[in-house]
């Protein structure tokens, strides 16, 4: 009677373990990064709603532009709403990231929507 090791039968589970192992890295590698700038830039959104009392909704409008720019991410000014009204703000940002893989392209989608009180 022969034992598992002769007959080859624990070299196809490691192979299949390894693909999967180096599919997940692969989608991690071009993931992460842009699920941290879409984080990065949310945090931008949420300080200029913070401080939306004292700026002006043009100074807003163009601090999350340059931070999108900056960011390397596509918003653009059609898709960045900021309705000011006297006692709240409301600031809502929509784009799409394209991440590439190989033969396949992701369309990653964000939205962002913060609302605060002005004082």
């Amino acid at each position: 009677m022969r034992n598992r090791r002769e007959r080859g039968e624990g070299q196809f589970g490691c192979l299949v373990g390894v693909v999967l192992l180096l599919l997940a890295g692969l989608i991690a590698y071009r993931m992460i990064p842009v699920k941290v700038k879409a984080a990065e830039l949310r945090d931008e959104i949420v300080d200029e709603a913070k401080s939306g009392g004292r700026n002006s909704a043009q100074q807003i409008r163009g601090s999350i532009l340059a931070k999108a720019q900056q960011l390397g991410l596509p918003l653009t000014d059609e898709n960045l709403l900021i309705n000011k009204e006297p006692t709240n703000i409301v600031i809502d940002a929509t784009y799409t990231v394209p991440v590439n893989f190989p033969g396949y392209v992701y369309q990653w989608k964000f939205h962002h929507h913060v609302e605060n009180p002005l004082f």
